[in-house]
């Protein structure tokens, strides 16, 4: 079920957004899988062995992430997922990646909850994690697009996704994919605040760290 034809990552420094330089740059960083879409071309009413085929796609890419950012895990602040499917595909093709994306980096990044029981209730809330880091859902986007389509992947903060100064989003571009019978799964994670915010709101620095799923 898993064919996969590309693996494409990106890193980015911002030093300065014409203003003075921060104590230490923003480091950016998303990285793509290209596979093929065993769904494409048809209608197929139960398509969740395709999301449990990819919880290990999500955990090796979260590895190759972090290392290719080369930052250590407790400085990465803040995360989000995407997908681009191909038009031969649907968008809830797309959507398949909620859960393995986004568990993979939670877990990553110390998560201490238990995915298969936050699975099973739902999302209902009944379930609860065990203190940590990456306490905050994931943001997410997806579209259906041709090779080369941009998506811009959300950012926000690991713990608390109302952090103001950590709203954000990167750019992804595969190009030449994913073709129509393809779907391209994204990662995307960055080590703090926008270069020289000034909006106020919360700060992650005051976030307490609570039990159980916010």
């Amino acid at each position: 079920m898993i064919d996969i034809r590309r693996v494409f990552t990106q890193v980015e420094e911002i030093r300065h957004e014409f203003g003075p330089p921060p104590p230490a740059p923003l480091l950016r960083g998303a990285i793509a899988v290209v596979m093929t879409n065993p769904y494409a071309g048809r209608y197929e009413a139960d398509i969740l062995p395709m999301m449990k085929a990819l919880e290990p796609v999500g955990v090796d890419m979260a590895e190759r992430l972090l290392a290719a950012m080369d930052a250590p895990r407790e400085t990465i602040a803040t995360y989000g997922k995407g997908a681009i499917v191909g038009a031969a595909g649907e968008l809830e093709h797309g959507a398949l990646w909620h859960v393995p994306g986004g568990y993979a980096m939670r877990e990553l990044l110390g998560w201490k909850g238990d995915r298969a029981a936050y699975i099973a209730g739902q999302g209902s809330g009944t379930t609860k994690g065990q203190p940590g880091n990456a306490l905050a859902i994931v943001p997410s986007t997806k579209k259906v697009g041709p090779p080369g389509a941009a998506l811009d992947v959300p950012l926000t903060n690991v713990n608390a996704s109302y952090v103001r100064g950590q709203f954000d989003a990167i750019e992804v571009r595969i190009p030449g994919a994913p073709a129509s019978d393809e779907v391209a799964y994204i990662l995307a994670m960055t080590t703090g605040y926008r270069v020289h915010d000034r909006v106020g709101g919360l700060r992650a620095e005051d976030i307490a760290q609570w039990d159980g799923l916010r």
